[in-house]
């Protein structure tokens, strides 16, 4: 059965005072690289006052003053993927360091 409901947007709001554009971009990278069929788009919107806020659509999961500086990539992932599909394995990305992988 194939899903109907309309794919989820990612945005990503950056201060461009504090030249974030290039984060902002790669992680926008990463994001669709990893979730190629299961996201819309990714939004780079520019903004000031040391802002950088990673929503989708329109629910923030990252906040770099609430949550502390910048996601790294397998954080990132791993939010993203708990709001537009909490089933889908990330892989390696989805394992600690002290968990092996299966046989």
């Amino acid at each position: 059965m194939q899903d109907t409901r309309p794919k989820p947007t990612v945005s990503i709001l950056y201060c461009t005072q504090c030249n974030w554009l290039l984060r902002a971009g790669w992680m926008a990278q990463e994001l669709l690289q990893t979730f190629p069929d299961s996201l819309a788009g990714v939004m780079l919107i520019p903004g000031t006052g040391g802002n950088f806020e990673i929503r989708v659509d329109g629910e923030i999961v990252w906040e770099r003053k609430r949550d502390g500086g910048f996601p790294g990539p397998k954080e990132l992932k791993q939010r993203i993927r708990d709001v537009i599909d909490p089933e889908r394995d990330l892989g390696h990305t989805d394992r600690r360091k002290d968990e092996a992988p299966d046989p």
